[in-house]
């Protein structure tokens, strides 16, 4: 047997590395890429432009001195804040108290829905009852009907409850809030569920053996765990409730009872769009707190609606 230099063993062997694994870890791309994916980006600014041309006519709608559909223009010719001052001061149309009714009517009925709806979550999440699970499909059932057809039956009912409590009754916000409870729950629930099953029940059982009760558990423990589907539910509530149209224009008789869609859309309507400028003046002052409250809550928001929707 021949003996083995040691030396000649211990050399290395050099790696030789292809000249296109060398391009690709410099950062190089292989030709063509950019030219196969310009109409993607393309497709991208087409579909911001068509999202920010709305946005963009009603910012110049509100600025134009001149106030009328006919004579609105993308690029208004002289602008001024002509329509703000006269849409605070016009007698015959109450922006402000429209502006307080909203407010008023999303943000009690969004808490109020958000009470509603944690209790049934909780409810039936941590606890095992006859009807439980009858009562989930239920809700879910009672979201396939459209709202509307509850309209008559439900101005109906708020016309003769109006006889014995004029405080709830028509032309009142009190009732066209308890109006907007009565569909709180449904897809309310089914998301607070959803994201009560993620929190641990030993949570729970802990507190049980130190002596609390289901009511001291919810409101001193679970709560604060599920904050972020808390403010998720409030913000797709008080969205909702702030634009909510149908059901407050037959509530809301009273031109200083109306809220800010009925309000607003009796502007438009009234002698052949006169006071356009003034309704887009309006309309951009409508979304401030819509937009303050997305970008007071992103975090939340998006927490609430991606954890809560997988176990």
């Amino acid at each position: 047997m021949s003996a083995i230099d040691p030396a000649a063993a211990q050399v290395p062997v050099p790696l030789v590395r292809p000249a296109a694994t060398v391009q690709t870890a410099v950062g190089h791309q292989p030709r063509g890429i950019g030219r196969r994916v310009w109409w993607r980006h393309a497709l991208a600014i087409l579909a911001l432009i068509w999202a920010l041309f709305p946005i963009v006519f009603i910012v110049s709608a509100a600025i134009n001195p001149s106030g009328t559909l006919s004579t609105s223009s993308l690029i208004p010719n002289g602008a001024s804040m002509a329509n703000f001052r006269w849409l605070f001061n016009a007698p015959a149309w109450p922006y402000v108290s429209w502006y307080k009714n909203s407010l008023y009517v999303a943000g009690v009925g969004s808490l109020a829905s958000v009470f509603i709806g944690a209790c049934a979550a909780y409810a039936f999440s941590r606890m095992r009852f006859a009807g439980r699970r009858p009562g989930l499909l239920a809700l879910l059932l009672l979201q396939m009907f459209p709202a509307i057809l509850a309209f008559v039956a439900l101005y109906i009912t708020f016309d003769k409850i109006g006889g014995a409590l004029p405080q709830v009754g028509l032309n009142t916000t009190s009732g066209l809030i308890l109006a907007y409870l009565g569909g709180a729950m449904g897809a309310n629930v089914w998301l607070l569920k959803g994201y009560f099953d993620t929190v641990p029940r030993e949570l729970d059982e802990a507190a049980k053996v130190d002596g609390a009760s289901h009511a001291r558990i919810f409101f001193t423990m679970t709560l604060r765990l599920v904050l972020p589907i808390l403010v998720t539910v409030f913000m797709l509530s008080f969205v909702g409730l702030f634009s909510e149209f149908l059901l407050a224009s037959i509530f809301l008789r009273d031109v200083n009872q109306q809220t800010l869609g009925v309000g607003l859309w009796a502007l438009q309507t009234a002698d052949k769009n006169k006071y356009f400028g003034p309704f887009c003046a309006g309309a951009l002052l409508a979304s401030l707190p819509v937009v303050l409250l997305y970008l007071g809550f992103q975090k939340q928001l998006v927490g609430g609606l991606t954890q809560g929707s997988v176990k």
